[in-house]
């Protein structure tokens, strides 16, 4: 949309990158999305297109083949994605998540090994947390990791991971010291192709229909010490450096998620006919367009400014949770109205504004619920 304060975050080169990706989407994702939702997965190929005009890999350092640039071009994508209604494949995961740890905490031969095709999309990448029935709160993980000698045997289960089906390594977490809590966690990045790891049923969910969510279970899996990212017992240090850019990467996702829903409903209200009318010349679709139109402005010079700060290094932990929240909200708020107002047609999956409404669900339980940033914002208070 139209805005009437401009966004100055981005320059030239910026600009042409979102070029790049927008065509890339429009040429070689849209015209297959469809098919990789009833599949329940997205192909291998086009991963490795995506890693060859640089999406898998814009803050990856140019040593290890990546771009070598910002979250500034990583956030080119996410709205690129977002705006185009792309939940899958989640590239977003694996190359602003993941990667970021073995960059930030890997050793000098494990990014050389594993950097190069992350970014080059020949490797895919998941993340273990949650657990069945113990959600993702790491001093009560059970999923345990025994050291003999130079290999971990790990022993559990994991549940609602993102490419648990197409990755070819999860970025595991696990219990190495149980008394410790969390600082009893370690992390380890686990060969998926192991002996005594079983891929479950790939979960039906509401939305994000194109994206594969696995269950995982280890029985007695052997893991060589080399696979340690940050340390033994360094989990929870490790997490923790993550979660600014997690929750950012969900906030401009559901920033311009909310803005398209709201072009696309001003679009279809001035087609569609009511009692002689167009839906959009009625008083109540222009009161709530409206408002709508506000909310997602006013949002948008907020989430530009934790990106630009993001990308300096300087987003606090309290302000990404602020960020997440309020986005998160604004986005399912925004998503309703506008299925509302596209009345029975906003019901059917082949209308954007379904899939969104649908897909947008999950990020206030993403990154950490949305109870969970109240409360990171209220203990600050």
């Amino acid at each position: 949309m139209k805005f009437g304060i401009p966004r100055t975050l981005y320059d030239d080169v910026h600009e042409q990158f979102r070029d790049t990706v927008v065509r890339f989407i429009q040429a070689e994702v849209l015209p297959h999305y469809e098919s990789w939702e009833d599949a329940g997965r997205t192909p291998r190929e086009i991963w490795k297109r995506a890693g060859e005009i640089g999406i898998l890999g814009t803050s990856v350092p140019e040593s290890y083949g990546g771009m070598g640039g910002d979250f500034l071009f990583d956030a080119i994508v996410l709205e690129e994605l977002g705006r185009f209604g792309v939940a899958a494949p989640a590239w977003d995961m694996h190359a602003y998540i993941i990667a970021p740890f073995i960059t930030h905490f890997g050793t000098e031969a494990q990014k050389q090994e594993w950097l190069p095709r992350m970014a080059d999309g020949t490797m895919i990448a998941s993340i273990g947390l949650t657990e069945p029935g113990g959600g993702s709160d790491l001093k009560e993980l059970r999923t345990s990791a025994v050291r003999r000698g130079d290999t971990y045997v790990v022993n559990g289960a994991k549940t609602f991971i993102t490419n648990g089906h197409i990755a070819d390594r999860v970025l595991l977490a696990t219990k190495t010291a149980p008394e410790a809590g969390a600082k009893g966690v370690t992390m380890l990045w686990v060969d998926l192709n192991s002996p005594g790891i079983t891929r479950g049923k790939n979960l039906k969910k509401i939305g994000n229909k194109a994206q594969d969510t696995a269950e995982l279970f280890f029985d007695n899996v052997e893991v060589s010490a080399d696979c340690v990212i940050g340390g033994e017992n360094e989990g929870w240090r490790v997490l923790m450096h993550g979660l600014v850019q997690e929750r950012l990467v969900v906030a401009v996702r559901s920033a311009v998620i909310a803005e398209a829903a709201v072009d696309q409903t001003v679009e279809h209200v001035k087609q569609r006919k009511a009692f002689g009318n167009t839906v959009f010349d009625f008083q109540n679709t222009q009161f709530k367009l409206a408002e709508m139109a506000s909310d997602v402005e006013v949002a948008r010079p907020f989430v530009d400014r934790c990106i630009t700060l993001h990308a300096r290094g300087e987003l606090d932990m309290v302000t990404a949770a602020k960020a997440k929240l309020w986005t998160t909200e604004l986005a399912d708020r925004v998503l309703d109205d506008c299925l509302q107002l596209h009345g029975g047609y906003g019901y059917v999956w082949e209308f954007p504004i379904a899939r969104a409404w649908a897909d947008a669900r999950v990020h206030r339980i993403y990154a950490g619920t949305n109870e969970i940033m109240k409360y990171i914002i209220g203990r600050q208070l």
